[in-house]
């Protein structure tokens, strides 16, 4: 599979539609959850995208099976190199497993203990750098160049873009049986390859919703370079504990999709995802980690207006290691990375 082709392949509904085929019966279908505490703080319905139970607590296994299982055995044969802060990690690790082949992953040295040990777990090796100091994409580079693994991004790939479309189909697909219409849909946004795969399968099926992103504050470039018409990056150095969508710049196959698709952005601050994840353990019984409490944030912060809207949003990872969300939910210091 070129690298290059792939890069220049069309990015569809279709592709979203395809994608759903190939993970039936492979990836969870989640459930789409509805609250009256939440439904009376927004004046309107939100239905919420659990993919906190997804296989390994993300959607991130969607779009690293969609395109795991299509490599030709030769290129399974030469293993699979990814690099993730951890939910890209164990889903390329599940799905690599899956197709009998060996995944390394490049992770932060300072990644949640629960995803490097899942990453472990499944059978993985993992390469730790600095996040603050190192390019994850450079490590990827001399890898490939020595060892000739094949790459699975963490977003900047059109099989990953569709494969995290399935999200959004299946919220449209649940939403129509209830005899709902989705008047928005929020996406919890790192580099962009939910966001664009979703937002890809909405113009096709439910071209009246309007696609949002949040992100966390110091790291909502994504929005800004969708704004001004220039890509921009984060600084990476900055502290952040939504480390799952902490993402250096959005991706170049992301990016003009969003420009075209997305209507809106949220930037949230680390005080709106505590409260968004502290009412999904009170209010959903659901453990939510900081990066996909987002939309939530920006919905319960009152910086996205649903009143008497239809609101669907991504519970998109439940992937958060026992002390910080211990500290969370008692309102008390997070304790030191």
């Amino acid at each position: 599979m070129d690298a290059s082709l792939l890069n220049s392949a069309p990015i569809t509904a279709d592709g979203v539609r395809a994608a759903a085929g190939r993970l039936s019966g492979k990836a969870v279908r989640t459930p789409l959850l509805e609250n009256q505490t939440l439904n009376d703080i927004a004046g309107g319905r939100v239905l919420l995208k659990a993919e906190v139970l997804q296989h390994y607590g993300s959607f991130k296994f969607r779009g690293a099976y969609n395109l795991i299982s299509q490599l030709s055995e030769e290129e399974r044969r030469r293993g699979i190199l990814a690099w993730s802060s951890g939910n890209h990690a164990q889903g390329v690790a599940l799905a690599a497993r899956m197709a009998g082949a060996h995944a390394t992953i490049i992770m932060p040295a300072d990644a949640p203990a629960i995803k490097t040990g899942n990453v472990k777990a499944l059978g993985a090796e993992i390469i730790f750098y600095d996040r603050y100091s190192e390019d994850r994409e450079e490590i990827a580079e001399r890898i490939i160049a020595e060892k000739g693994m094949v790459l699975a991004p963490s977003f900047d790939h059109p099989h990953i873009i569709e494969g995290q479309g399935t999200v959004a189909l299946e919220t449209f697909d649940e939403a129509q049986a209830r005899g709902l219409s989705l008047d928005a849909f929020i996406v919890c946004c790192g580099g962009g390859g939910l966001t664009s795969g979703c937002a890809l399968i909405l113009e096709d099926a439910s071209p009246e919703t309007d696609v949002w992103i949040a992100e966390p504050e110091g790291f909502d470039e994504t929005w800004a370079s969708i704004r001004d018409g220039v890509r921009h990056r984060a600084d990476v150095t900055r502290r952040t504990i939504c480390d799952a969508i902490a993402s250096p710049a959005p991706g170049r196959l992301t990016l003009p999709i969003m420009e075209r698709l997305v209507r809106g952005g949220l930037t949230v601050t680390e005080e709106d995802v505590r409260r968004a994840m502290i009412f999904a353990w009170r209010e959903l019984k659901l453990v939510v980690e900081p990066g996909g409490a987002a939309a939530l944030a920006g919905l319960l912060s009152g910086k996205f207006d649903a009143k008497a809207k239809v609101t669907a949003l991504t519970l998109s990872g439940g992937n958060v290691d026992a002390p910080l969300f211990a500290a969370i939910l008692e309102d008390r210091a997070l304790p030191s990375s």
